[in-house]
């Protein structure tokens, strides 16, 4: 269609000339013709050229018009009617754009003011304007055209009310449009019945009743309430019913402290006095369970809604480090989507609630964000619920964050965001009905900023008017968000007095029954996290950790599947150094000498024929940081990706390239394992040293979520470990952090030496009838080495071994006992070799938690002629294992070889590397020869 068709044959073609000549050079045409082409071409940037055609016709089809454009054209003037209209267009623009910064959205505080503002004035309008017609009042909604008073009122009303929106970011096109339409809806207000309002009143009731009643019966206890974001209770509700009415059967949400105890009894159905009990602060049933602080703990419920859906809803448990479980939560839900819902990311919902100064401030929130869309890590878009106190512990929001809003990060992602009056229940049932509706149908983050306060200090026995005097003055007086509306469903004579009385009078006196009950609880019990997921793998007893697990396979199908899964297709062209290397690994297999990769690849293939999934993620995984792994190829012309795992069983084998992020994506990945047992689950770094970026994961949920929640989980980390000259951040998994950590059980830490014994240790994760986190200090330079290799036998008869004993020493000869772990035992094996030292036996120590103390008794009977020790090591003294051998051996008299101890893990100078090394070898034989220089290996 001729964009200017609407003038008349006679002057459309002149018009058009005159735009292709602005399009050519805007500079040489009169000023008022090039602003008019501007703001044309301005308004179809944001709309249809359908639909400017369609404004401007409607402005200029009469007769007269027609020539006053030919006119105005002949005298190189735009009509003052044209003008405005577009001008129109721009105000209705800026609505869109920045209406959302002059919304009736902060309930106890002025906004802050922003320029300019939406004044007319602004947009080269003035008073006598507002009793004109304007044709573009169509676009936001209206019936037909309007004065511009009506539609600036109309405007207000969507935009500048008790919810704000953020949208005009988004760059895809469909998603803007559906956003606009849904919001012109009813001009952006909610549209409920009495038996809706009367549901939120209930919701609101049971909120605010049961914060008031613990502030009464625990005085002064930790709780860390709701008040002042109680709305948020109705929002979960509606949230989890709308999204059951649009294909959701499970929920998985993660939350912080704030206003959790709320969240489990009133939305989770966790007992009152249940609760109460736990206030009472008795111990649990367990003795080997420490157990956690109330306001972390999880849930796991079936549910059915309003509407008469039945959905499974679980409640992370978390630490009290803001924004972690965040993550596990993603993770979680990716799991079940891949498992128990089959691809379809429309069966689970992701609820992420987060407080406004950790959503501004802690970086795993943007590490989070950034799955969205990527193939390994998205989950159908997340619905994020800020409880926005405006004040983060003491400190001002406008000290927390550089940003306008809290909820900025929304924009990386050009997800929506609503920023919504937490004291208007109405709008914010409203913002979470879009918050479900855009979900669903774009599967993309949305964001809801509950725009509330905090009644009393971030807890109960804290005085918030030391920091915040004038707030804290206005929340004093400011009446609760259940008292708002009440009034309201007065007024609409929804309600009455004496029904809102009853209704309160009921729950009160539910509330004492169940506290007196509490009073005979003996004992606390903790609920299981999504305990259907894990019926078959109860808690392992103690000891079973070292029973010997069964991790045979048949020698023959072994081979069949080694050859199969290093076997290119012909029809495909790869790159020359992939074809030899694959070569290389049918030729080891044939000659029955596996290296690491083959040993590694061999126990997911197994198991993968055995009924489980694989998945392995992390950065770079999929080639492998040190070039070995090569679990998916790529074709040379066109970048086709070959999977050969994938041909090798029906069961999936997911291998994925992670963002360039460790806490995020551990945490994730440790969701997955917790929600998918029977997969194996690997995250591996791309330098173990880089782990500690993902220290909270490792402290908070690896090593105590067991002792704290009877949370299992088998997740296995790869951290490439080992001093080989690559400086201080390239040689270092803090071996010593993860051995610290150590107790009961909790974990294994590994550091393998054989590629025989790792493929036994990989299938014993998911052999064993329980679960526990498998820590692996992996190899670099060993993912080469000569000696590294196993024979099939070794891969299908044996087992894994905890410790390696020395296959040569003769302990007749031998007087010195030395322990040792990882790659330094080929070192020393030269050493001994290169010396013919008979009076040494180096024994491995395989798996470093927990020790197998009988076989190391074993051992130390054997070697009856021992007249030392040593512990050796390449880490420095203070790293490493040397404190925990210690701890175990203290009374052995065992001594140890290092490297003196070091603030950093390794030197930055290759002879520093080369002198220390060989200084550690040398004393272990009592020797001083000079250093032998060793190629860089890593």
């Amino acid at each position: 269609m001729d964009r200017f068709s609407f003038l008349n044959a006679a002057h459309s073609q002149l018009i058009e000339d005159l735009y292709q000549q602005y399009l050519k050079f805007p500079d040489s045409l009169e000023p008022s013709w090039k602003a008019f082409f501007q703001g044309f071409d301005f308004a179809l940037e944001n709309y249809s050229e359908d639909e400017v055609i369609q404004y401007v016709q409607s402005s200029v089809s009469s007769a007269p018009a027609v020539q006053q454009i030919s006119q105005a054209a002949s005298n190189g003037e735009v009509p003052e009617h044209i003008k405005k209209e577009f001008k129109v267009v721009n105000l209705i623009e800026a609505y869109r754009t920045r209406g959302h910064l002059f919304t009736k959205t902060n309930p106890v505080r002025d906004r802050r003011h922003y320029s300019p503002t939406l004044d007319i004035e602004n947009f080269g309008l003035d008073r006598q304007d507002l009793d004109t017609k304007f044709n573009c009042a169509i676009e936001t909604g209206m019936k037909g055209p309007a004065t511009l008073r009506e539609l600036i009122s109309h405007l207000e009303t969507i935009y500048c009310d008790s919810i704000g929106v953020e949208y005009m970011h988004i760059n895809n096109v469909e998603e803007k449009e559906y956003i606009k339409q849904w919001l012109q809806v009813n001009s952006n207000h909610a549209i409920l019945n009495s038996n809706e309002k009367t549901e939120i009143l209930l919701k609101l009731n049971q909120a605010v009743a049961f914060e008031n009643y613990l502030h009464t019966k625990f005085v002064g206890q930790k709780r860390f309430s709701l008040e002042g974001g109680e709305t948020l209770i109705p929002a979960l509700d509606q949230l989890i019913s709308r999204s059951s009415q649009l294909g959701v059967d499970e929920v998985v949400l993660g939350m912080a402290h704030r206003g959790r105890l709320n969240v489990l009894s009133n939305i989770f159905g966790k007992s009152y006095k249940q609760i109460f009990s736990e206030f009472e602060g008795k111990e649990f049933e367990e003795d080997v369970f420490s157990g956690d602080v109330k306001y972390h703990l999880g849930s796991s419920k079936k549910i059915k809604t309003a509407s008469g859906e039945e959905v499974s809803i679980n409640l992370t448990p978390n630490p009290s480090h803001l924004e972690t479980v965040a993550a596990l939560v993603e993770g979680i839900c990716r799991a079940k989507v891949d498992d128990k819902f089959k691809g379809d990311f429309k069966k689970i919902l992701p609820i992420v609630i987060h407080g406004d100064g950790a959503l501004a401030g802690q970086g795993i929130a943007y590490e989070v964000a950034q799955m969205m869309t990527l193939e390994g890590y998205k989950t159908g878009g997340t619905v994020h619920i800020v409880v926005n106190n405006q004040v983060s512990f003491t400190t001002n929001y406008t000290d927390a964050r550089s940003s306008t809003y809290c909820t900025d990060i929304a924009k990386v992602t050009e997800s929506p965001v609503m920023h919504v009056n937490a004291d208007d229940a109405e709008a914010v049932v409203h913002a979470i009905h879009f918050a479900a509706d855009f979900r669903a149908k774009f599967g993309k983050d949305v964001y809801i900023d509950l725009l509330g306060y905090r009644k009393y200090g971030h807890n109960e026995g804290d005085e918030p008017r030391f920091t915040q005097p004038s707030l804290y003055k206005s929340i004093s007086s400011h009446p609760n968000p259940r008292e708002i509306y009440k009034e309201k469903l007065i007024k609409e004579n929804i309600i009455s007095d004496d029904v809102l009385k009853t209704m309160e009078t009921e729950f009160k006196a539910l509330l004492d029954k169940d506290f007196d009950a509490s009073k005979e609880i003996e004992k606390n019990v903790m609920d299981l996290f999504m305990a259907d997921d894990w019926t078959t793998l109860p808690l392992a007893k103690k000891g079973s950790v070292q029973l010997p697990v069964d991790t045979t396979f048949d020698i023959a199908k072994l081979k069949e599947l080694a050859i199969k899964m290093s076997t290119l297709p012909g029809d495909k062209n790869f790159i020359n150094k992939i074809t030899r290397l694959f070569e290389n690994r049918i030729k080891a297999i044939e000659g029955n000498s596996l290296d690491w990769a083959l040993g590694e690849l061999l126990a997911y293939a197994t198991l993968l024929t055995e009924g489980h999934n694989v998945r392995i993620s992390g950065e770079d995984v999929e080639r492998g940081t040190f070039s070995h792994r090569h679990a998916v190829v790529k074709t040379q012309d066109t970048e086709e990706e070959y999977i050969p795992l994938k041909h090798v069983s029906e069961n999936r084998f997911d291998v994925f390239n992670s963002h360039l992020s460790e806490y995020g994506v551990l945490g994730f990945d440790y969701g997955y394992a917790m929600a998918s047992p029977n997969t194996l689950t690997i995250w591996e770094a791309q330098f173990g040293d880089f782990v500690n970026g993902a220290q909270i994961v490792v402290d908070q949920y690896i090593a105590a979520a067991e002792e704290k929640w009877k949370i299992q989980d088998g997740l296995i980390m790869l951290l490439p470990h080992g001093s080989e000259g690559q400086g201080a951040e390239h040689s270092s998994a803090r071996l010593e952090r993860f051995l610290t950590l150590c107790a009961n059980e909790n974990m294994v830490v590994a550091n393998i030496t054989s590629p025989a014994n790792y493929f036994h240790l990989l299938r014993r994760q998911l052999k064993w009838k329980f679960r526990k986190p498998l820590i692996v200090m992996s190899p670099k330079s060993l993912l080469r080495h000569p000696k590294v290799v196993s024979p099939l036998e070794d891969f299908a008869n044996g087992s894994f071994q905890p410790i390696l004993d020395d296959p040569t020493a003769d302990p007749k000869k031998v007087d010195k006992l030395v322990l040792c772990s990882g790659k330094l035992y080929f070192e020393l094996l030269a050493k001994k070799e290169e010396l013919n030292a008979d009076n040494v036996a180096l024994v491995r120590f395989e798996q470093l938690y927990p020790l197998q103390n009988d076989a190391i008794e074993d051992i130390f009977a054997k070697y009856g002629n021992k007249k030392s020790i040593l512990w050796a090591q390449e880490e420095p003294e203070n790293m490493g294992a040397w404190s925990y051998i210690l701890r175990n051996f203290r009374d052995t008299g065992i001594q140890v070889i290092s490297p003196i101890s070091s603030g950093a893990p390794a030197p930055g100078s290759h002879k520093m590397f080369e002198k220390n090394q060989n200084a550690v070898i040398n004393r272990v034989f009592d020797r001083d020869d000079a250093p032998v220089n060793r190629p860089v290996t890593a």
